[in-house]
């Protein structure tokens, strides 16, 4: 799954001389919270309805509301916009951008081809719809197993026989390794199985349950 193929294509975008209302107002009208500020097809700059709302205060604490209405109309984008824009190619695995959102503290990531021109825009909000499909939440009658697994070659290849000898059918399966531990947690969510003889058949293996949820 690569970051182009999530991503939102065609993001609005806005001037550094953009000024501050007619940013806020776009914002809202087109419900997204961040605008990229491009300049001569050059990506200079990002703008969150954070910042916006964060320099009304910060520019007029002591001013009466007919100074602050001209101030305000006197603000410009690039007063405010942050530079120094994290980017992602198109072509990066989605995992990666998530990485790089988590460790810069980021909320989204404008996305560039491999000549550096704008393409898109991948969010939070983007991952998380992500997250809900890998692990298959929309699907209905389903079960979702939480297992700890020796972590050794054939232990998830053995559980995958059970539960198609149980006539269960995989649609999602996601593993955590915690360092230092000679098991790890697979998560997997199945259809169509006969819960009771699957649960039976894990007795007979060093496989734990640790719970299950429909």
């Amino acid at each position: 799954m690569l970051v182009k193929d999530f991503m939102t294509r065609n993001p609005i975008t806005i001037s550094p001389e953009t000024p501050f209302s007619d940013a806020l107002k776009m914002m809202r009208e087109k419900k997204i919270k961040r605008l990229i500020v491009v300049e001569k097809e050059k990506i200079v700059g990002i703008v969150t309805e954070k910042d916006l709302l964060y320099a009304s205060p910060s520019k007029a604490t002591t001013l009466d509301v007919w100074e602050l209405h001209y101030l305000l109309s006197k603000l410009k984008i690039k007063d405010i916009m942050t530079k120094n824009v994290i980017t992602i190619n198109e072509n990066t695995p989605i995992e990666e951008a998530a990485k790089v959102m988590v460790e810069h503290d980021i909320s989204g990531l404008p996305v560039v081809d491999d000549l550096g021109k704008l393409v898109g825009i991948i969010t939070q909000t983007d991952i998380f719809k992500i997250f809900i499909e890998v692990f298959g939440t929309r699907k209905e009658k389903s079960i979702r197993y939480t297992l700890e697994m020796p972590d050794k070659p054939g232990e998830l290849l053995e559980v995958a026989k059970r539960i198609y000898e149980c006539n269960g059918n995989i649609i999602s399966i996601a593993t955590l390794f915690e360092e230092g531990k000679d098991s790890y947690l697979a998560v997997l969510r199945v259809t169509g199985i006969d819960h009771e003889r699957f649960v039976n058949s894990l007795e007979e293996t060093d496989v734990k349950l640790l719970y299950y949820h429909s």
